[in-house]
């Protein structure tokens, strides 16, 4: 009788089970990616202090390389079973205090990405407004090291500052920051097997086979929600040929693409089809939905013109389905005051 109860006990649902045992899978997650920060941030400080006590040694005496050679194999020997104490790496502890010491902005925000990014970061960008940037986005979107050199060759610092969107005034203060560094002046698709003509049709069925790729392409922080997406209006169908979804913005993203050079009524068509997702398909805890129009080529001054006066947010952007030599953007970008008050609106 005893065990006959037992199994029927056993069998009985427990109330709010469901969502207790959510709520520990989360805390344990949440405790487990608190460990690997705060790892991470005494592994990146560790290294920090190696490379001050360098410096601080070498100042004022005639140190080479076979001092650095010698103070590595003796941490070899000494901590057998822990990496990081190569030649190399020492100099590269070197040369990352020595680029952050008098930042003092930089210097706090390091420890809060790994080293091997940090590496990446260091050897490949050398102005410190720029390392900020790709600091801070991988901080908050943390992206994966291939995540950061694929962003840092298809040079997204300079095509986020350069982009062409109303988003100071159709958007609130807090969300302009994240939405302009959402949404770049130019996208680089070198993953579609697309000649250099072609319809739109056959752009948008190229991106999609490749739905991977090109959510890599745009951020890494869009998820697909459908093509040719379908609205009704006054019993009248209209098609939004890709909608997504931006994770950290948490709004639709609708994108319009043209083969073409951009004209200015393209803002009419893409503001109708924000109105239609907002008051349709929008959530009530949702941002309001961002518009991008992705075109062959553009005229920025035109596209200045035609989203002056737009109540939607969106912006217009040029895409190229073949990688190009790198264009000569540094000299077109914003103030460094401007830049800095961009970066600052990248939080947590």
């Amino acid at each position: 009788m005893a065990g006959k109860t037992d199994r029927t006990n056993a069998s009985l649902p427990m109330p709010d089970y469901a969502q207790l045992l959510l709520d520990v899978k989360e805390r344990v997650r949440a405790a487990q990616y608190a460990a690997l920060k705060a790892v991470n941030r005494e592994l990146v400080g560790l290294y920090w202090d190696i490379g001050r006590m360098i410096v601080e040694r070498q100042e004022g005496a005639t140190w080479g390389k076979a001092i650095v050679q010698q103070l590595a194999g003796d941490l070899q020997c000494e901590f057998p079973g822990i990496g990081g104490f190569s030649a190399s790496n020492l100099w590269r502890m070197k040369s990352f205090f020595e680029s952050y010491q008098s930042i003092e902005k930089l210097a706090p925000l390091v420890r809060e990405i790994a080293w091997s990014h940090n590496i990446v970061i260091m050897e490949r960008c050398q102005e410190s407004l720029e390392r900020e940037f790709y600091i801070r986005m991988t901080r908050k979107f943390g992206w994966s090291k291939n995540v950061l050199i694929h962003q840092i060759e298809n040079q997204s610092y300079e095509k986020s500052l350069l982009g062409q969107n109303n988003f100071a005034q159709a958007l609130t203060p807090e969300l302009r920051a994240q939405a302009k560094l959402a949404v770049k002046d130019e996208y680089t698709f070198d993953f579609l097997e697309l000649g250099e003509k072609h319809s739109e049709r056959e752009l948008e069925r190229a991106l999609i086979a490749k739905i991977e790729d090109f959510l890599r392409a745009m951020g890494g922080m869009f998820a697909f929600m459908g093509s040719q997406y379908r609205l009704e209006v006054d019993q009248r169908e209209y098609f939004i040929d890709l909608l997504l979804f931006h994770r950290h913005l948490r709004c639709l993203i609708a994108i319009d693409l043209k083969i073409g050079e951009f004209q200015p009524e393209f803002i009419g068509k893409m503001q109708f089809y924000l109105t239609a997702l907002d008051m349709q398909v929008r959530q009530k805890e949702e941002n309001p939905s961002i518009g991008i129009i992705l075109c062959k080529d553009k005229s920025r001054t035109i596209v200045e013109y035609a989203l002056r006066d737009a109540r939607k947010p969106m912006g217009v952007a040029t895409y190229q389905i073949r990688k190009k030599l790198p264009k000569a953007l540094q000299g077109q970008l914003p103030s460094p005051e401007e830049i800095v008050h961009l970066l600052e609106g990248i939080e947590e």
